[in-house]
């Protein structure tokens, strides 16, 4: 084939049905179009008149009309801006993205630099063949001895244009709806449309039906404006009444002073604020402004706590109202709206690219000219600049939380139960905020006092030296007591230094809770021994601890009713080698605690008051304490000891079931429920002796005849009493050809 040279071809025939259909995502978005196209005619005629080019007109009021009409199944675009000449609607309508706004601010960037323009693409237009089968053009340029233009388009490549009638500067374009598309000739629908897409729009826009009754109202006759439209003049003679004076004499009063009044058409009412509130200067606004915008804007008629006012002109224009919504909900049904406009066009809620994730939890306005917008302008271009917007708002909401903290301490405190969900998620999300408000995080005590991290740290580092120095003091006092020769206390001193050398630093204990109804008896405890916890209740704490854990090494978060603080209990407790000699069919064995208050208050809230949650950190300390233990007992499997099927139907779980779980989950070993089984229910064993208990416990357990073990199995209990359930379960396991059988239970009651 021959080498050939040649330029790609567009055939309007091809690209128009898709501009047409699958331009725009949302049917509605064509109101927004042609409304700011009118908009922008408007500024442009604004703009030549401040440059002498052109003069208003005594009466000139700038307004876009919107008419709809039912009957005749059109809707009509109405605009008193700069109009169009044959050329310009030549130029501007029957060449496809051709921006009429994008040719003005070139021509007159000189001469100008507000841009103002909403328009940019040249699309807009388009998107009434959306719903229309027909569109008609009707438009009058500015420029004296113009001719007004007639065009005319079925929805294909073809128009036609003539010689209109039109008298008045401006366009109308109207839509011959198509059949799928009536609903927007409904004047509530219509009205609905343009609230949501134009009710901040530059210009006031006002919509009508051509069907509907003329409406009237009357007003004072020193009210009456010049275009009002005088139906009646209206004469209202004073009221009297008839009272009696102090005298005891009835006499006629004139309660109301006689009035003029006129009967006069319904004034419009725009549908649309040309100077939103986040266009004006902060100084500019009261708190009650701030409030009533709120109201309006997001039909939210509980006060926002208080909000953030965004004003910057350089590098880039951006303005805004960020509010912070009083929470009554969990984290995860919060649902903020964050409405991102350009130019007081309303682009969409929430785009993601702009606005970072946590401050989507807000609700509020962001308007920013700058913002690369795609075609359809219902979405942003990938582009850098639109990551620096975004760090800038990220900015300016740490900047003043953290200055609320230094300069308004009171109400920070006061917001900060409601704000804390957007703070702590904002650090979970975004590295840099977390790092500019680290110093203004807040956490509440048990007495609802709030402290920052670094005083709890410094009252936990308290607590713990006071314990220290009290469990030093109790050392030697038993030192003393026992008459340990000079030889033992070296050689128990080398021994210490061994073992402290080969430990890992301490860290700072700090104990939350998470509910405070049922954690009160862990609270009262707390409090009579004089320590401190924090509050963290809300879904998002669970994450956001280990954030905290991450940032500060040196600290570790522990829940209150965890049962495992060491001020609280006795030291642990082992499977003794007094009965690792008696019993033969278990290798080793470990508890964590002896059985005793208030360990076992909490296992037998665990093990008979459905309180599940325990079992998630009785497994968490098992897994801590002895996670070396089981690598070294070369663990290949873990079963629970198993409940008889009818006593797990009446209690409704196993809690040796849940401890096996969550300690596979934290080890990364394998579970399983159903290899060793229970087929004979026994009466409690804490009612027989040790020697009944063993003849109780005969024919209880049993392995499934399929199930093929590994060479050692560690079984997991609540507790651990004389060991006879224990025995006869690795007694069973033994015979189906275990090697080691080894155990780990949260607490022990044994006999030494």
């Amino acid at each position: 084939m021959a080498e050939k040279h040649g330029n790609l071809s567009i055939n309007s025939e091809n690209i128009f049905p898709i501009i047409k259909k699958w331009l725009y995502s949302d049917h509605d978005i064509f109101a927004r179009e042609l409304v700011s196209n009118g908009c922008d005619a408007i500024t442009k005629l604004k703009k030549l008149e401040v440059m002498g080019e052109y003069a208003f007109p005594e009466d000139y009021k700038p307004a876009v009309q919107v008419v709809v009409d039912s009957e005749a199944k059109t809707l009509k675009f109405i605009d008193n801006g700069i109009g169009m000449t044959a050329d310009e609607v030549e130029e501007y309508i029957t060449q496809i993205a051709f921006s009429g706004a994008t040719e003005f601010l070139e021509k007159y960037k000189d001469k100008t630099t507000d841009d103002q323009m909403i328009g940019h693409f040249g699309l807009g237009f388009y998107s009434a063949f959306m719903v229309a089968d027909e569109v008609h053009i009707d438009t009058l340029s500015f420029k004296e001895g113009a001719t007004a233009v007639h065009w005319t388009c079925d929805g294909g490549t073809e128009y036609d244009m003539q010689d209109g009638d039109r008298t008045t500067v401006g366009t109308e374009i109207t839509l011959f709806l198509n059949d799928e598309s009536l609903e927007f000739c409904n004047e509530y629908r219509m009205r609905e449309v343009i609230e949501k897409y134009c009710s901040f729009m530059p210009v006031n826009i006002y919509l009508s039906n051509a069907n509907a009754e003329q409406e009237y109202e009357t007003i004072d006759e020193a009210d009456l404006r010049d275009d009002d439209v005088v139906v009646e003049h209206i004469h209202e003679d004073a009221k009297t009444e008839e009272k009696e004076n102090d005298k005891g004499e009835k006499e006629v009063v004139e309660v109301s002073p006689a009035r003029e009044r006129v009967k006069i058409n319904k004034r419009p009412v725009s549908l649309s604020d040309p100077n939103p509130l986040w266009m004006k200067h902060p100084n500019e606004c009261s708190d009650e402004d701030y409030k009533e915008f709120y109201r309006k804007v997001f039909m939210d008629y509980k006060e926002p706590l208080f909000w953030i006012h965004l004003n910057m002109d350089y590098p880039f224009n951006l303005k805004g109202i960020l509010y912070f919504p009083k929470i009554n909900t969990e984290y995860d049904s919060i649902e903020g709206t964050i409405k991102l406009y350009n130019n007081q066009v309303f682009i969409a809620d929430n785009i993601k690219e702009v606005i970072p994730e946590f401050l989507l939890l807000l609700k509020g306005v962001i308007d920013c000219p700058d913002l690369p917008l795609n075609v359809s302008r219902s979405a942003l271009q990938n582009d850098g600049f639109v990551r620096k917007i975004s760090d800038y708002i990220t900015k300016k909401v740490a900047d003043k939380l953290t200055g609320m903290c230094k300069t308004d301490r009171e109400n920070y405190e006061k917001y900060w139960d409601d704000i804390s969900p957007f703070i702590k998620f904002g650090c979970l999300k975004d590295e840099k905020f977390g790092e500019k408000m680290k110093d203004s995080m807040l956490y509440k005590n048990l007495e609802h006092k709030y402290l920052t991290l670094e005083d709890i740290i410094k009252e936990a580092k308290g607590e713990a030296e006071v314990e220290e120095a009290a469990k030093e003091e109790a050392a030697k006092n038993e030192e003393s007591k026992a008459g340990n020769t000079e030889a033992e206390a070296k050689s128990e001193e080398a021994e210490s230094t061994d073992a402290d050398a080969e430990k890992e630093p301490e860290k700072t204990r700090i104990f939350y809770v998470t509910d405070e109804v049922q954690q009160s008896q862990y609270i009262n405890m707390f409090k009579a021994q004089g320590q401190d916890a924090i509050i963290l209740t809300h879904n998002i704490d669970s994450a956001f601890i280990t954030y905290l854990e991450q940032k500060h090494q040196e600290v570790q978060f522990l829940r209150i009713d965890a049962d495992v603080h060491d001020s609280l209990k006795d030291e642990v407790a082992e499977y003794c080698e007094d009965c690792a000699k008696r019993k033969s069919y278990i290798t080793q064995g470990r508890s964590l605690w002896l059985h005793q208050k208030p360990v076992s208050d909490a296992l037998y809230r665990f093990k008979y008051h459905n309180k599940r949650c325990y079992g998630l950190v009785f497994s968490e300390k098992l897994a801590e304490k002895y996670e070396k233990k089981l690598k070294e007992w070369k663990i290949g499997l873990i079963l629970p000891i198993p409940l008889h099927w009818k006593r797990k139907r009446k209690r409704g779980y196993n809690q040796a079931e849940i401890l096996a779980r969550e300690l596979g989950k934290r080890t990364g070993l394998a579970v399983c429920t159903d290899r060793l089984l229970r087929i004979r229910n026994t009466r409690p064993l804490k009612l027989f002796d040790r020697k009944e208990r063993m003849e109780v416990l005969q024919g209880a357990f049993a392995v499934r005849s399929s199930s093929d073990f590994p060479e050692n199995i560690l079984l997991i209990d609540d507790i651990y009493t004389s060991g006879s359930t224990m025995e006869h379960a690795a007694g069973i396991l033994k015979r189906a050809g275990v090697q080691n059988v080894y155990f780990l239970t949260v607490s022990i009651g044994q006999e030494r």
